[in-house]
């Protein structure tokens, strides 16, 4: 074969790969059909049907009456308009704040995800939640020549040892629009032991510059150009107050010197971070209404050791209330058991242990 022709088949072999990313930050797309396989989460963990009961009569201010109520008349906005969406940030957290009613955002934000090479896992418009399936970000795979070359053809050999998920929360506001958040998990593969034998999926802390970046692109998708949404997301870091954990004779309680709607946005997406099944949300009595798996007491590798582990944990999820109320200058959050009575038990201080390291 002479140099003329390795280089036309040379040629060829990178050609047939340029789909795959090219310098991007992330790729979730799979390439020649392959399919991620899902990390195995036990049965207890997955989505619970929702408690009506916690509904409010009347429900304006539930996450469940996004489905049943009328969508709030809103001063029509041209899409392309960048009054429309905009960004807002507190410290590391960004949301979206969008002019548009709930029933308006659902379909485009439902689309972004699987546009990005996501399935879901949870899609429950009533609730204003969508949860990806685990998934590769494939531009973290080292990109050699080799790789280069026949990265489309041997695409499942090559693996990058994590996969990420993405949750995502649609809440009505107080002016008829929504406010989005998006919040990210991680788990990356780690050897079992010394031995190097075997292989396990550890947690890995959330990754704010992933979440930065899908709020990036779904402010492209819904109608905000390229550089005004780099110019928002790029924007200086505000730094964030940080949640302190008071453990008292009478109850244990999480301090954030913010007022309650900051707290509220902070709450809402440390839950989605840590992996709490969030089954309803009552934002005038300040509750969320989560469930939660304890396996502290039986493993040292606590709630997110279990939470991908084949074996199923001992006791199943007991539902509890996050309570976030206004105490002078600053918020209160406390973790209330289903009937609406303040828990002091270790179960609920690791709780807001969980939700304190996420705040610090």
């Amino acid at each position: 074969m002479n140099r003329a022709t390795i280089a036309l088949t040379t040629l060829v072999l990178l050609s047939a790969c340029s789909s795959i990313m090219d310098g991007d930050k992330v790729n979730y797309k799979t390439e020649g059909g392959t399919k991620v396989v899902p990390l195995d989460i036990p049965p207890d963990l997955t989505q619970l049907t929702r408690d009506t009961r916690y509904a409010v009569p009347g429900g304006p201010v539930t996450a469940s009456a996004m489905g049943v109520r009328p969508a709030q008349a809103v001063a029509t906005t041209a899409a392309k308009q960048v009054n429309d969406v905009r960004i807002e940030r507190d410290g590391k957290q960004r949301w979206l704040v969008v002019n548009r009613s709930a029933d308006a955002v659902w379909p485009i934000v439902q689309g972004f995800w699987k546009e990005n090479g996501f399935e879901y896992v949870i899609e429950q418009q009533q609730l204003g939640l969508l949860e990806t399936e685990w998934a590769e970000n494939r531009a973290k795979i080292p990109q050699d020549f080799i790789r280069r070359s026949l990265g489309k053809v041997l695409d499942g050999l090559y693996s990058s040892g994590e996969r990420d998920k993405f949750r995502t929360r649609i809440e009505r506001n107080s002016t008829g629009g929504v406010d989005i958040f998006i919040s990210h998990r991680g788990m990356s593969e780690e050897y079992k032991d010394q031995s190097k034998t075997g292989t396990i999926w550890a947690p890995r802390p959330s990754d704010s510059g992933l979440e930065a970046e899908f709020l990036s692109r779904l402010m492209i998708k819904l109608g905000v150009s390229a550089e005004q949404a780099k110019t928002n997301i790029t924007a200086q870091e505000v730094v964030a107050n940080k949640a302190t954990l008071i453990t008292r004779s009478d109850a244990t309680l999480l301090n954030i010197p913010d007022t309650f709607d900051v707290a509220w946005r902070r709450v809402g997406l440390a839950l989605d971070r840590t992996g709490f099944t969030v089954e309803d949300r009552d934002r005038a009595q300040g509750v969320y209404f989560v469930r939660y798996v304890d396996s502290a007491s039986k493993d040292e590798k606590g709630f997110f050791g279990k939470m991908f582990s084949s074996s199923k944990s001992e006791t199943g999820p007991v539902k509890y209330r996050i309570a976030v109320s206004n105490s002078g200058n600053a918020t209160e959050v406390t973790v209330q058991n289903a009937a609406g009575a303040t828990e002091n038990s270790p179960v609920s201080q690791r709780i807001l242990k969980l939700m304190a390291d996420d705040l610090r």
